[in-house]
C-alpha cells in the first residue's frame, strides 16, 4: 500500500510540473547505463527561492520519474520485445518501472548560475534492469554436440559484429544493434546462447564495446580494461556471419566457431557465466533522447 501511495504521489507531482521541465539523456550500451539530466524552470513552476527550494526539488524529482518512463519503456529487451511490450502483456508492472527509475544513482540538484532553473542528474544501471528481467531459478544447459572438436581453453568469447551483416531469411543486410538479451545462433540455426543459460541474474548476458575496445596498445591482449575484465586475456575471437530477429540483435556465427565453444565443459561455462562481449559499430552503442 505504501508503494502504491508513493507511486500515485510521484505521478501527481510529475503532472504538476508538466510543461515546466525537460529531460535530456543517453542510453549508453557500452557502459550499460542510462544517463539523464532533468531541468525545471522555477518561474514557470511558481517556485520562489530560497523558500521554495525544497518544493522545487520535489517537483524536479516527480518530473524525472514521469519523463524518464518513455525511454525505459522503449528499451530493447530482445529482438522482438521492448520493456513497453512486457508491460502491455502484464509481465512487468508500471510500478516496477517506477522502482527502476527511482533506484537510479542521482546527483543532488543544482541551481543554474542565473537562479532561474534547477537541474538534477540520474544514472540507471542497465545491469540492474537486466537482473530484474531474469526470472529463471535453474539455468538451462548449454547446447552440446555429439561430435566434439579439439579446442583450446578460452577465458571468454568476443563476437565482432561492427558492420552490416546478411539478415537470415531475407534479402539484404542490417547493422547489428544492442539489446539486453541477444541470442546467439550458429549457421545451421542451432540456438547456442540465450538468457536462460545464465547461472545468475547478477550477470548480464553480454557486454558491448566499439572496435576501439579490441585494438588497445597498452597490453598484450589488445583489449580495453573493461573488456578484459569480462573475457579475460585469452578470449576466442569470432566474426559474426549474419543477424536474425525482428530487430537485428541476434547474431549468427559459423558452425565451426560454435563447435569450439560447445565441445568442452570449460568453454560452455563461459556462456553460463556471461563471459561474452559483442563488438558493434559506435553509431549504435549510444542513443540520445529528450522530452518535455
Amino acid at each position: 500500500m505504501r508503494k502504491l501511495f508513493v507511486f500515485v504521489l510521484a505521478c501527481f507531482i510529475a503532472i504538476s510540473a508538466f510543461g515546466q521541465s525537460n529531460i535530456a539523456g543517453t542510453v549508453e550500451w557500452d557502459n550499460m547505463r542510462i544517463n539523464a539530466q532533468v531541468t525545471l524552470d522555477l518561474a514557470s513552476a511558481g517556485v520562489r527561492l530560497p523558500a521554495g527550494r525544497t518544493h522545487g526539488e520535489a517537483l524536479l524529482n516527480g518530473a524525472y520519474l514521469n519523463l524518464i518512463r518513455p525511454s525505459l519503456l522503449a528499451l530493447q529487451v530482445d529482438s522482438s520485445t521492448t520493456i513497453g511490450d512486457l508491460v502491455n502483456r502484464g509481465e512487468l508492472s508500471l510500478s516496477e518501472i517506477q522502482t527502476l527509475a527511482a533506484g537510479a544513482n542521482s546527483v543532488a540538484p543544482s541551481l543554474s548560475p542565473d537562479m532561474r532553473s534547477i537541474t538534477a542528474s540520474h544514472t540507471i544501471s542497465l545491469v540492474n534492469i537486466s537482473s530484474r528481467l531474469i526470472r529463471h531459478r535453474n539455468p538451462a544447459p548449454v547446447t552440446r554436440t555429439l561430435s566434439p572438436v579439439s579446442s583450446a581453453q578460452y577465458t571468454g568469447i568476443i563476437i565482432i559484429a561492427a558492420e552490416n551483416l546478411p539478415v537470415h531469411g531475407m534479402m539484404g543486410t542490417a547493422m547489428p544493434v544492442p539489446c539486453l538479451f541477444p541470442k546467439l545462433w550458429d549457421t545451421e540455426m542451432n540456438l547456442i546462447y540465450e538468457r536462460n543459460t545464465l547461472e545468475t541474474s547478477s550477470t548480464t548476458m553480454v557486454r558491448y564495446s566499439g572496435t576501439q575496445g579490441i585494438f588497445q596498445n597498452n597490453n598484450p591482449s589488445g583489449l580495453s580494461p573493461e573488456l578484459q575484465e569480462v573475457v579475460g586475456v585469452r578470449p576466442l575471437r569470432i566474426f559474426a556471419r549474419g543477424v536474425y530477429g525482428v530487430m537485428p540483435t541476434d547474431l549468427i556465427i559459423d558452425r565451426s566457431d560454435a563447435l569450439l565453444i560447445i565441445s568442452s565443459e570449460e568453454n560452455r561455462r563461459l556462456l553460463s557465466q556471461g563471459r561474452v562481449a559483442i563488438i558493434l559499430d559506435d553509431s549504435v552503442l549510444r542513443k540520445t533522447f529528450n522530452a518535455e
